[in-house]
């Protein structure tokens, strides 16, 4: 007997807009939200909501983003909610739903997503005011680095990414030249999947050389990333899901070949300041939120048949086929949208077209989809199962006990707001500026008193990180009390 309160997508939709301005996101809310309602054949069932959820809009801030949605739609949800930002958020929303929906406290609800921000940034080039609604400045919703971040200006995620690979092609022993090029392999196995995806943001096949080879138009940007295999944030992307118990599916009369049910799911979090993490060639986080969302769903990896890896830069998909024990090549692929370099990465919303595409692959067939998120600076991970078919019994999630067995395996060093003296490269980074040329460069240290950042600005020394590994050097770091230099 299936489990009557399992969360099943009962309706989703998705659109882009490329080559005109686009609505203002409180306009694609509603017009994604109806759309998904007619799918199956009445917008009626909005007026049934008990929750809206808005993923957090970077685009443009409204008073009451959540209330002039429910207004615009006819709704009075008991439950509304505006999330915070993160690539995990579309997913952990719907994990929250699920586990009230199990309570028995929710049985349908709205989830949706919008960026208008390559609209804002033309008007903005033009010098344009766009005359959007209810607009109310508020405060980002972030949480304060740690004070070296602070210090080293490490607030950019193109910045810290980078950090990743070159500590796991160092742990790996791959050359530079064959790290990079697998890198672009990786990615440009995405591309044919965006090219067939008509809601994708670069709807184009790429070849790995074209993406990995540095040129006036493809640049580094944190390298060893050119701009081909980074999120472009840049796009006018919406996207929305209708949820809904199964029960209350079949209340609807929402027939079966319309359903995607969520299976098992888990989300865990790795060290939120980025030199905390003792080894950073691995996601603790990763590959336990990936275990316990295979066993909770109660499948192995060989019975999925479809994945959304999130692919903000090369490092979150092959740490996540890390995770996983999947091979860089797996004949499945590892994207069902084309990825968020060629798909579009619309700011902490990419999840929701993940979910869609999934939706809209599986709703009619018995096959299952693994969808991944990652946010912040490679932090906060979530790993969802999607089927289908509905399940026997949908088991309570346990996040507190998935991050205690993270924190277990990964331990945690001191990290120093400041230090000089002899120290050793674990990680590294090259920022690039607009015009192509090496910028400055950002360091990862172990020091005989725990972890510190540094800068790199001798250009001397930032042509030779690029030329050769640099894991392991040592170096000679010094400090004006606030920033340090690194030197070697």
């Amino acid at each position: 007997m299936s489990d009557p309160r399992q969360l099943c997508v009962i309706g989703a939709d998705q659109h882009t807009v490329r080559d005109a301005q686009a609505p203002e996101p409180l306009i694609s809310w509603e017009q994604r939200a109806r759309a998904a309602a007619a799918q199956d054949g009445s917008e009626n069932m909005l007026a049934q909501l008990d929750s809206v959820q808005v993923v957090y809009c970077q685009t443009w801030p409204y008073d009451d983003p959540v209330g002039r949605l429910a207004t615009a739609l006819g709704a009075d949800p008991r439950h509304r909610l505006y999330s915070g930002i993160g690539g995990t958020t579309p997913q952990v929303l719907v994990n929250q739903t699920a586990e009230a929906m199990r309570r028995g406290e929710l049985d349908l609800a709205l989830i949706c997503s919008a960026e208008a921000l390559a609209t804002t940034r033309a008007a903005k080039k033009r010098g344009d005011r766009l005359p959007w609604s209810h607009r109310q400045p508020t405060p980002f919703p972030w949480e304060p680095p740690h004070a070296s971040e602070l210090n080293h200006e490490v607030v950019q995620a193109w910045e810290t990414f980078p950090l990743w690979d070159t500590a796991r092609r160092a742990r790996r022993g791959a050359a530079l030249a064959d790290d990079a090029a697998e890198a672009a392999a990786v990615m440009a196995g995405m591309t044919p999947i965006a090219a067939a995806n008509p809601h994708a943001w670069r709807p184009e096949v790429l070849d790995a050389a074209t993406i990995g080879t540095p040129t006036p138009a493809n640049r580094y940007v944190g390298w060893p990333y050119t701009k081909h295999e980074v999120a472009v944030m840049d796009v006018d992307m919406s996207a929305a899901l209708l949820v809904a118990t199964r029960e209350k599916a079949d209340a609807l009369g929402v027939p079966e070949d319309r359903r995607l049910y969520l299976s098992g799911w888990a989300s865990a979090a790795d060290p939120a300041t980025v030199a905390e993490r003792a080894d950073m060639a691995t996601s603790a986080a990763m590959a336990v939120a990936a275990r316990y969302a295979l066993r909770s769903a109660g499948v192995e990896l060989g019975q999925i048949d479809a994945f959304d890896l999130y692919s903000c830069f090369p490092s979150s998909v092959r740490f996540a086929c890390d995770a996983l024990g999947l091979a860089l090549d797996d004949p499945r692929g590892l994207t069902l949208t084309g990825g968020l370099p060629y798909a579009g990465g619309p700011a902490s919303g990419y999840v929701t077209h993940s979910i869609a595409a999934a939706h809209e692959r599986f709703a009619a067939t018995s096959g299952r989809a693994l969808v991944t998120g990652v946010g912040m600076h490679m932090e906060k991970h979530v790993f969802a199962v999607w089927s289908g078919e509905p399940s026997e019994d949908i088991a309570a999630q346990q996040d507190a006990d998935l991050q205690a067995e993270v924190d277990a395996a990964q331990p945690r060093l001191p990290v120093l707001a400041d230090y000089s003296g002899p120290a050793t490269v674990v990680a590294y980074t090259v920022a690039h500026g607009r015009d192509g040329s090496a910028d400055r460069g950002l360091v990862v240290l172990d020091t005989p008193h725990g972890r510190a950042m540094a800068r790199v600005h001798e250009p001397a020394l930032l042509a030779d990180a690029e030329e050769r590994e640099l894991v392991g050097q040592a170096v000679t770091v010094t400090t004006d009390g606030k920033r340090n230099e690194a030197r070697w």
